[in-house]
Order: structure tokens, then C-alpha cells, then sequence
């Protein structure tokens, strides 16, 4: 396997379990009427590559659900990352 695609693979595994971890702790803070993360922070995380582990928390712990900002964006955002992954793979000839 290419080098490349390994490397890749290990950092979206790794912005993947940071963004599932920061919106299972912004949940947290909501539910103890603590300070949160800032939403610029969230989508951050996922327009860095975090897009996929975000959206499942979101969705299994009902965080953020009620704003058009997530449910529309991170899935617009995963959507524009996984058609960079096929057009890398087709370019590369792999």
C-alpha cells in the first residue's frame, strides 16, 4: 500500500477520535451548564478530516442536532472530503 494513503489513513483516524471526543465533551459541558467549545471549534474539526466520527456522535448522543449549521454542513463537508479521497486515488493511479 502506498505510503502516501497510509499517512492518511492514520491522521483521519486521528481527527476523527479527537472530533468524537470534543463533541462528546461540548455535550457534557451542555448538560452541566459548563463552559463549551465554540461551534467554529467543532466545524473545525471537521473540515480538517473529522467530519465522519462528528456526525455519528452527534447523532448517537443527540448533540447538535437541532442546528441546520451541523446537519447540513458536516455532511457537506464529508461529502466534499470523500470525493477529494476518489479523485487522489484515481489521480495517483492507484
Amino acid at each position: 500500500m502506498n505510503t502516501f494513503f497510509i499517512i492518511l489513513t492514520i491522521y483521519l483516524i486521528s481527527i476523527n477520535l479527537i472530533s468524537v471526543i470534543v463533541t462528546a465533551y461540548d455535550k457534557h459541558c451542555a448538560v452541566k451548564k459548563r463552559w463549551r467549545v465554540k461551534e467554529s471549534t467543532l466545524m473545525l474539526l471537521s473540515a480538517l478530516g473529522g467530519s465522519v466520527g462528528m456526525y455519528i456522535t452527534m447523532l448517537l448522543i443527540k448533540h447538535k442536532t437541532k442546528h441546520l449549521k451541523f446537519m447540513l454542513g458536516i455532511p457537506i463537508i464529508l461529502i466534499v472530503h470523500l470525493a477529494a479521497v476518489i479523485y487522489l486515488y484515481k489521480s495517483l493511479n492507484f
